[in-house]
């Protein structure tokens, strides 16, 4: 179907700038946040950079970055990080990884690193074990009684996992991992209710072109709940996309206070098939903000306009 013929009818103000650092400091982009045609910076957080021991939190980066920010006139999005895509990155805390109440903590998944490049491995928490979510919604609502209205929003990472091959998946189902993800979404929102909860939403295992019902109850769960979703990805056109998320993100974007997407690293290897070429900041401006009703594109520091003058 060609994309004007599934366009949205509405067209969206251009989506704000953003900048993602991973788990870089902003105080190592001043250049870029200094720039007017950035609104702010989305940060990664891992569980364990945040709770390093059980009960014991640490949100000192979170307190640097604020003061950082705010005589720039900049605004902060913390990304809340429980998955990891490299093999030696389990950043969950030590306790959960030893104790047996949290039957290990991990399981291992497939990560797809882009457009021509292997799969590699790395790790998901297993939020389907109630022991392991009640301890990731207590950090949850620790940092929504500290940071709720000072930030501007946070997120929560991708749905897609591969876990469900793994014949040590500890005790992993689609229905308990969907319900897990739900559960912690409202969690979240509980925990923030002034500031933005997006959740980043692409694939739900076990699930395609929605036959499960998975990707529609999500989007209606946010609706109803006045939560944001997003995604790491914004890859105009493409099929896996489009069977999946992508036209929930079309019919739903006037339905949601905040839609916030990425181009990441791996997004840029990615080639537009009408063009040949790789996609230009022009065509993953325009898809966000006409099909997908982008609000907010988050913009790894790799992205060549950057390098330019504003």
């Amino acid at each position: 179907m060609p994309y004007s013929a599934i366009a949205s009818a509405i067209t969206k103000p251009a989506p704000e700038n953003w900048i993602f650092i991973g788990g870089d400091s902003p105080a190592d982009h001043l250049d870029l946040l200094k720039r007017p045609d950035i609104s702010g910076v989305q940060v990664i957080h891992s569980w364990k950079s945040l709770e390093p021991e059980k009960e014991r939190y640490d949100f000192s980066r979170i307190d640097r970055d604020l003061a950082l920010l705010a005589p720039l006139g900049k605004k902060l999005f913390l990304q809340i990080q429980d998955r990891f895509f490299f093999p030696t990155h389990r950043n969950i805390p030590d306790y959960v990884l030893t104790d047996p109440i949290y039957a290990g903590g991990l399981v291992q998944q497939d990560d797809n690193a882009g457009e021509g490049k292997e799969k590699g491995s790395g790790w998901v928490t297993i939020q389907w074990n109630p022991e392991v979510r009640a301890r990731y919604q207590k950090l949850l609502k620790a940092l929504g009684d500290k940071y709720d209205g000072k930030v501007f929003g946070i997120n929560l990472p991708e749905t897609a996992i591969e876990v469900q091959k793994n014949p040590d998946n500890r005790g992993f189902t689609c229905d308990a991992y969907f319900d897990a993800e739900i559960e912690n979404l409202g969690a979240a929102k509980q925990a923030f209710p002034t500031s933005h909860v997006v959740q980043y939403v692409n694939f739900w295992p076990c699930e395609w072109n929605n036959d499960r019902k998975y990707m529609e109850r999500t989007f209606d769960f946010a609706k109803a709940n006045g939560i944001g979703l997003g995604g790491p990805d914004i890859i105009p056109y493409r099929r896996g996309q489009m069977k999946n998320s992508y036209p929930f993100f079309n019919k739903y974007q006037d339905e949601l206070p905040l839609i916030a997407m990425a181009v990441q690293g791996p997004t840029l290897t990615y080639t537009n098939p009408r063009t040949g070429k790789k996609f230009t900041r022009a065509e993953f401006q325009d898809y966000a903000a006409d099909y997908l009703g982008v609000d907010i594109i988050f913009w790894t520091v790799k992205s060549s306009w950057l390098q330019e003058n504003p």
